[in-house]
């Protein structure tokens, strides 16, 4: 797909039609909005103005890497939106959001918890105007608890969550991730909760409520990712056991790791019954293949460090090309472990339209993530580059009623 056709109207889309309002800033609420927009919501992203000596605009068009000032970032993240200009920091700024809200199918903030009611925009004083709304919010602890007026971003919410205590190797600290987890994962969350809402907004529509009715859908970050958390609970309930980082190395299930080649390293995940046995033929160990202790996962996990040390033996004196063709020939799932580079060049990343173009307002061409998931019959597209800030503010501000 060429830059010309990346921006090709797609027809239909599963959510053309929807109005969103997005108020967020940074991650995890923008990617709510982009996910949104991917499948044809129109989203309105509400910007701050320049003030103070500061730029303008959500704070993400400054991170990280810039062209000629604005981050290469933000084309991933506000693509397909409309940008606005308010300031609602003043009564006047906030009285356009909310005449904006009033026509909105979807709110998403993730300010502070208390911010909006602060600015007498909370759900009760918004759905009393729009009784269909519903209003996604993110926030690092979510709406209620003791914890709720803490500030949380996803770097703490990951600690939280559990999921920090297990990334690294054991007895030394532990790592991150390398990019912003809980963020879209609690954003991943967000848009699950905006679907089942407007779901049952559709069951609910009656003479009295012609839109149906709206609700909140409360995220919180640490929650996100403590749902992703897998048996990290209810180990610890049963048996008293805190799951410990273990490096690449998936605990309780063999054999999964990384192992050394020759000039690089691969995964391989061999933890399947009649999976471990084509792995262990496939690097001359007819022995383990066969011996009946590890027919099944537990017998394996007894001696996953006499596997390792089989399976590295043999990576170890080849090339990462022929250790990927071996395996895959033998129906072992086994992955290279790519750097951008690698993405940027692999032939079904393009097959799949998973790498697409597009053009920033000053010309610079840059490839960005295609649309997750496919959708046969209703599919996502990229049909708008990221906005300049304010671009749309008279078309979207001048057909308020």
């Amino acid at each position: 797909m060429n830059a010309a056709t990346a921006f090709a109207s797609v027809s239909p889309q599963a959510l053309a039609g929807l109005r969103v309002v997005e108020l967020g800033q940074l991650i995890a609420g923008p990617f709510a909005g982009k996910t949104l927009a991917d499948f044809g919501a129109e989203v309105i992203k509400v910007e701050p103005p320049a003030a103070d000596g500061a730029a303008g605009g959500d704070p993400l068009r400054q991170w990280r890497m810039l062209h000629n000032g604005t981050s290469v970032w933000w084309q991933v993240q506000s693509r397909n939106k409309k940008s606005v200009v308010l300031d609602l920091r003043t009564p006047e700024g906030r009285a356009q959001a909310c005449r904006l809200i009033d026509e909105a199918d979807v709110l998403i903030e993730n300010f502070k918890p208390g911010t909006m009611e602060k600015w007498g925009m909370g759900y009760e004083q918004l759905s009393a105007r729009n009784p269909g709304l519903i209003m996604l919010r993110i926030s690092g602890y979510g709406q209620t608890g003791p914890y709720k007026d803490r500030p949380g971003f996803a770097v703490v919410a990951e600690a939280m969550g559990g999921m920090r205590h297990l990334n690294g190797e054991p007895g030394r600290p532990p790592v991150r991730a390398g990019v912003s987890l809980g963020d879209t994962l609690a954003a991943l969350h967000g848009v699950i909760g905006v679907l089942l809402a407007l779901q049952a907004r559709h069951a609910s529509v009656s003479a009295e409520a012609p839109k149906g009715r709206g609700q909140v859908v409360d995220v919180a970050l640490y929650e996100a990712v403590f749902n992703c958390m897998e048996s990290l609970l209810p180990e610890y309930s049963a048996f008293g056991a805190v799951r410990q980082p273990a490096g690449s190395a998936l605990p309780g299930i063999a054999p999964s790791n990384a192992y050394p080649c020759a000039d690089g390293m691969v995964v391989i995940g061999g933890n399947g019954d009649s999976i471990f046995k084509r792995l262990m033929i496939a690097i001359g160990r007819d022995d383990l293949a066969t011996d009946a202790e590890l027919a099944s996962n537990p017998g394996r996990v007894q001696r996953v460090a006499e596997i390792d040390a089989a399976i590295g033996a043999w990576t170890s004196t080849r090339a990462v090309e022929q250790v990927l063709s071996v395996l895959n020939a033998a129906s072992v799932p086994v992955g290279h472990i790519y750097t951008a580079a690698d993405i940027a060049e692999d032939p079904h990343y393009r097959a799949r339209e998973m790498i697409l173009p597009v053009t920033t307002p000053d010309g610079l061409t840059v490839e960005v993530p295609g649309i997750v998931p496919k959708l046969s019959a209703t599919p996502g597209a990229i049909t708008r580059r990221a906005p300049a800030l304010g671009e749309d503010t008279y078309e979207v501000l001048g057909r308020l009623r």
